[in-house]
């Protein structure tokens, strides 16, 4: 462990996904900060991280026989993985003095240098009950709940770095607006130099969605961040209606980017006047390969762990070594399914992967528009079989809804098109899908995609995508080599009949080739490994933030 004076970079993150057993993430935004820590390890990028400790996590996904979601509290217990430390410091919220107290894990990358994670908790004894609840759940409760977490990691952050003894850092990297409030602690010891917070932050925007960009009343904020007076101030580079958490990092960031090339563009219209370059997102190579293809590229690439570039080099593996890596992780990925659902699927079926969070722009029931069309692929071809995973917020009536709208498609086609929906979607079950599939779907409405990571993890273990050209696929679509495009690349207006026949179309093409040249089919499988897995990771990913972001 290298000197926390010799610490330069603080990775501020609402969630951080580093392992399933530890629950402290739901989805996209905290898996890649957990990969982005886990590259930084690797390299050598001397970075502390900061989050929360969520004590009942997200929650775990029970679903009934109609596809009912039901919302159970996660059960760990953070001293098994986590690491108590003594520090203790205060924020003030609604005139209360609320502690903090820290926790550390450290993640040891492959040459044994490890980058420190710091979980801030408020449930310590000196709390009142409401304060101590403060950090127990991911993205629960109210506004109050909400904005009360993120002066905890904004402000409770800053200071327990200092406590900490994190006293040489020179890049604050807020991931998401939720740790802007960074900013205004920073003003308050450095005399409101608005300049040199500036130079001290970097801000990655992740979504075009509203719902990801955090705003709350004034009255609300006046009301808890009192020891934080300054008004005007806030309203003017926080807005001058609500406090908008994006637009406070906007305003006093020196470097802000986006995670792809495309939602470079889309932030750069939803935020006009601001200079958004793009970075664009990546995936830990090791994380996300299955053991199969790990053991085949320590075999043919050897040095791809630290080096996953070198994974252009793939083109070389004989196509049946690929074949035989694939069949052994799709044999897993079928023994659970039948395990869990007793679908009785078939590793001799072409079968295509969906999972991410539930959410009505993800399109996740797009396969099914027309029922007739599916239909007709299936029995034209030979048979397909699908896999659905992910959760819907709790709060997310809508996404329940489409959870059971895929629930009831699955009996609807019984055992001419086999369907599953695998519950409580995780990082470990994630490995399984990404891994196990042989075609990887993914069609959002455009532009809500800012990046999308699914793919770049099966694109490791061969699997090409069928996507929608929006967030990374743009980037990462060769036509027929890296995988398949649905729709056109510029549409001028609203082209979901035309995404629709462009789905059926190119699935049915996919199928054929699977079944018909499956010569073809593993060059594809090497091609995606070779041109997509050595570019879309977090090492090359984490290079260009050292180079763009954090040593300006």
């Amino acid at each position: 462990m290298i000197p926390k004076q010799e610490r330069h970079i603080a990775y501020f993150s609402m969630e951080i996904g580093i392992d399933s057993s530890i629950p402290t993430y739901s989805g996209g935004l905290g898996v890649l900060a957990g990969d982005t820590i886990k590259s930084c390890a690797d390299l050598g990028v001397p970075l502390v991280a900061i989050t929360l400790l969520y004590e009942k996590g997200y929650f775990l996904q029970s679903l009934d026989e109609e596809g009912n979601q039901k919302e159970l509290p996660v059960s760990w217990n953070p001293r098994d993985l986590v690491t108590p430390l003594p520090h203790k410091v205060t924020v003030n919220i609604e005139g209360r003095t609320v502690a903090i107290r820290a926790w550390q894990y450290n993640v040891t990358g492959v040459m044994g240098y490890s980058v420190p994670v710091i979980f801030l908790d408020t449930d310590v004894e000196e709390n009142a009950p409401q304060d101590r609840a403060i950090t127990h759940s991911l993205y629960g409760g109210d506004q109050r709940y909400r904005l009360a977490q993120e002066i905890i990691l904004g402000i409770g952050g800053i200071r327990m770095l200092k406590e900490l003894g994190f006293t040489s850092i020179k890049k604050y990297h807020m991931n998401e607006g939720h740790s802007s409030l960074l900013t205004l602690e920073l003003l308050r010891v450095m005399d409101d130099d608005i300049e040199a917070v500036r130079k001290l932050c970097v801000f990655t925007t992740h979504t075009p969605v509203p719902a990801g960009h955090d705003q709350f009343p004034y009255d609300l904020v006046n009301s808890m961040l009192r020891e934080f007076i300054i008004p005007e101030m806030l309203k003017k580079y926080g807005g001058a209606e609500r406090l908008n958490m994006t637009l406070l990092a906007l305003n006093l960031s020196r470097y802000i980017n986006g995670v792809a090339r495309r939602h470079g563009e889309v932030s750069r219209e939803m935020f006009p006047g601001y200079s958004i370059d793009f970075i664009t997102n990546g995936v830990h190579s090791y994380t996300w390969s299955h053991d199969a293809f790990r053991k085949l590229y320590d075999k043919f690439i050897p040095g791809w762990t630290n080096d996953p570039f070198a994974l252009r080099y793939a083109m070389s593996i004989p196509n049946k070594e690929i074949w035989n890596a694939h069949m052994e992780a799709k044999h897993s990925l079928i023994e659970y399914i039948n395990k869990a659902t007793h679908a009785k699927f078939s590793t001799d079926v072409f079968t295509i992967g969906f999972a991410r969070r539930a959410a009505l722009y993800k399109r996740m029931d797009m396969i099914f528009s027309n029922t007739q069309m599916l239909n007709y692929v299936a029995e034209h071809v030979e048979k397909l079989q699908f896999v659905f995973s992910g959760k819907a917020h709790p709060a997310d009536w809508p996404a329940k809804e489409l959870i059971k709208k895929v629930y009831s498609y699955g009996k609807q086609f019984k055992d001419k098109i086999k369907i599953v929906y695998l519950e409580n979607y995780d990082m470990e079950l994630a490995k399984l899908l990404v891994s196990g599939v042989e075609l990887w779907l993914n069609n959002p409405k455009r532009p809500s995609e800012a990046s999308g990571t699914s793919g770049m993890k099966a694109a490791h273990n061969g699997v090409p995508s069928l996507s929608v050209l929006d967030g990374w696929w743009v980037e990462g679509c060769i036509e027929g080599l890296t995988g398949w495009s649905i729709g056109s690349l510029n549409p001028k207006v609203d082209e979901s009949e035309r995404e629709i026949e462009d789905l059926y179309g190119k699935l049915q093409e996919t199928a054929l080739i699977y079944y018909q040249d499956r010569e073809r089919w593993v060059e594809i499988m090497r091609s995606t490994i070779a041109l997509n897995a050595s570019f879309f990771n977090t090492h090359r990913m984490v290079q260009q933030y050292v180079l763009n972001a954090y040593f300006d």
